[in-house]
């Protein structure tokens, strides 16, 4: 029988930096010999004494039926004033595998926060309590981290595989939300705030200490940090059904969110969080402080680039006596870029299908504008200080700018055209 486990009162926070973490170790597949449970399954709840009971047994059924390790489900009950705690106490004595702690303060970032940092289990894992996510998904969500695939694992609504049932209302915040959250923080997972997610313990540990919020930032701020340390998301397209009685107080919880959000922004522009402490130790053919996945697609992207530049001079050659030298470089640049943007798209970050296609181009020309102003500034430049310049010391003015021009380019490209596939290290369905 278990019993409820009270944290100790939060204390006032300090304005100290969090300790910088040790390195991750590789991930490891988990051993297939467990007596202790392998997937912790928390379930924040507060003042749901009408959904709590229905949910825990499907879920307790689902998981003894299909999972083939050893769980846990742990209710964490975060200050509920209702019938929540007795019947999640008569839950913990009834079925087996299942836990509950009562927290003082209410939150669901507090909820996972407490029960993720208690428990021991190796794979940690959370869904809401109304089961809008199909209860399918879960063997899905933690079969990546279980194999040492991923550090993190996501349902999301937003992919092509997805089933999505929700009021217009919704929809809409929700891809406004995720929307925003790419245009400002550049980041490459789909969906922030979907409740299903799961995480490896070893990566939990050093986390949680860095993620701030306690209520429903706090999923969003764990992922961002994430992946800006380079831990690799998996996403799984899931079957949702809104849950019309969702006691979500929509406003409030927006402007929150939008105060997280300029938080961690500063916090991520002034270096004050420990992100290459967080990067997984070097495997096969990594290099020392970068994310193994991104060596080749440096690689990629050279090669490519290298093909670009020798069809850029090329097709400059043929233009220049014609047509001049600044209309030359503007068109020679502009064909290759879009051939170059297209290469990049597919070779280099990963892209598939025609979706997003032209919004990736807009965006490549919008780069390409940038290397216009750079080759053609040196060449104004050249030509002011050494107006007999001939066409050779043009071709060697414009191989420095262009060496310039695709260090800036593959940094817009990553950070802003393909950011769902910054060095691969968001797998799984992404929107394009």
């Amino acid at each position: 029988m278990s019993t409820a486990r009270w944290p100790a009162p939060a204390g006032c926070r300090t304005a100290t930096a969090p300790p910088a973490p040790r390195a991750l170790p590789r991930r490891v597949p988990l051993s297939v010999h467990h007596r202790e449970p392998v997937l912790d399954v928390v379930v924040p709840v507060h003042n749901e004494e009408n959904d709590l009971e229905p949910c825990v047994r499907r879920l307790h059924a689902h998981l003894a039926e299909t999972f083939p390790y050893p769980f846990r489900i742990t209710v964490a009950d975060n200050a509920s004033t209702d019938r929540t705690p007795r019947i999640a106490e008569r839950l913990s004595r009834e079925l087996p595998g299942t836990e509950w702690l009562r927290l003082a303060e209410k939150g669901r970032g507090r909820a996972l926060h407490t029960a993720w940092s208690r428990s021991r289990a190796p794979v940690l894992a959370y869904l809401d309590v109304d089961l809008s996510t199909d209860l399918a998904a879960l063997l899905p969500l933690v079969a990546p981290l279980i194999s040492g695939h991923s550090d993190i694992a996501i349902g999301t609504r937003l992919a092509p595989g997805s089933r999505v049932v929700r009021g217009p209302k919704r929809e809409i915040i929700s891809r406004c939300y995720n929307g925003l959250l790419r245009s400002t923080l550049a980041v490459g997972f789909t969906d922030a705030q979907c409740g299903f997610k799961a995480v490896r313990r070893d990566v939990a540990e050093r986390l949680l200490p860095l993620v701030e919020d306690r209520e429903w930032f706090f999923d969003t701020e764990l992922l961002v940090i994430a992946e800006r340390a380079g831990l690799r998301i998996h996403e799984v397209p899931v079957d949702w059904v809104d849950d019309p009685d969702s006691r979500v107080d929509l406003v409030p919880t927006a402007l929150a969110d939008l105060r997280g959000m300029a938080r961690l922004g500063r916090a991520l522009t002034r270096g004050r969080l420990p992100l290459a402490a967080l990067n997984r130790s070097e495997g096969p053919g990594g290099v020392a402080g970068l994310p193994p996945a991104l060596v080749p697609q440096l690689f990629r992207f050279a090669a490519v680039g290298a093909a670009s530049t020798l069809f850029y001079l090329l097709l400059y050659s043929v233009l220049r006596p014609s047509a001049g030298a600044q209309a030359a470089n503007a068109l020679a640049l502009l064909v290759s870029a879009v051939a170059n943007t297209a290469a990049n798209r597919r070779l280099t970050f990963g892209v598939r299908g025609r979706g997003g296609m032209v919004r990736h181009q807009v965006k490549g020309l919008t780069a390409f504008l940038a290397g216009l102003a750079l080759t053609s500034g040196s060449l104004a430049v050249l030509h002011r200080a050494a107006p007999g310049a001939d066409s050779r010391v043009e071709l060697l003015t414009l191989v420095a700018a262009n060496l310039a021009a695709t260090l800036l380019r593959f940094l817009l490209l990553r950070a802003w055209v393909f950011p769902g596939h910054r060095s691969r290290r968001t797998t799984g369905p992404s929107a394009s």
